[in-house]
């Protein structure tokens, strides 16, 4: 069942999930299993209209949360809704359920080293709209 209106509920969970300080001006959807329970949720943040790209960051408690309902919600948002041309993801390289659910996907990949402090690099995902139209994941109506 998908969860929308509660951006700042489903914010505040993806950042203590995913261990971070928090968002700014953000919208969220989320996931939840038959008895209401949070299976996993994605916010986008960091928009940019004038280039095309918002950034996502998401976090799960289990698999179940991506079901094709939820992906074409997911990528719904940006690329039919905001016209974004490029979603963005920051992920550690120790994320490799994130990291394997990106390459499934068709995400480019670019490793910076160091981003995310002095021993640890952060691989950038990229995702055009391009790519989305072509996705075997994509579910068109």
């Amino acid at each position: 069942m998908l969860i929308t209106g509660q951006d700042d509920t489903l914010a505040a969970w993806v950042a203590s999930q995913a261990k971070l300080s928090g968002f700014e001006k953000y919208t969220a959807i989320g996931s939840a299993d038959s008895h209401g329970n949070l299976l996993g949720a994605t916010v986008f943040t960091n928009y940019h209209p004038e280039a095309g790209v918002i950034e996502m960051s998401s976090a799960a408690v289990s698999p179940k949360w991506l079901s094709r309902e939820m992906i074409n919600a997911i990528f719904t948002y940006p690329f039919d809704q905001l016209g974004c041309q490029m979603v963005v993801l920051r992920v550690s390289p120790h994320n490799s359920r994130m990291l394997n659910i990106g390459q499934k996907f068709g995400f480019n990949f670019y490793t910076i080293p160091r981003l995310r402090g002095r021993n640890e690099d952060e691989v950038i995902l990229t995702f055009t709209a391009e790519q989305w139209r072509d996705c075997p994941y994509r579910r068109v109506n």
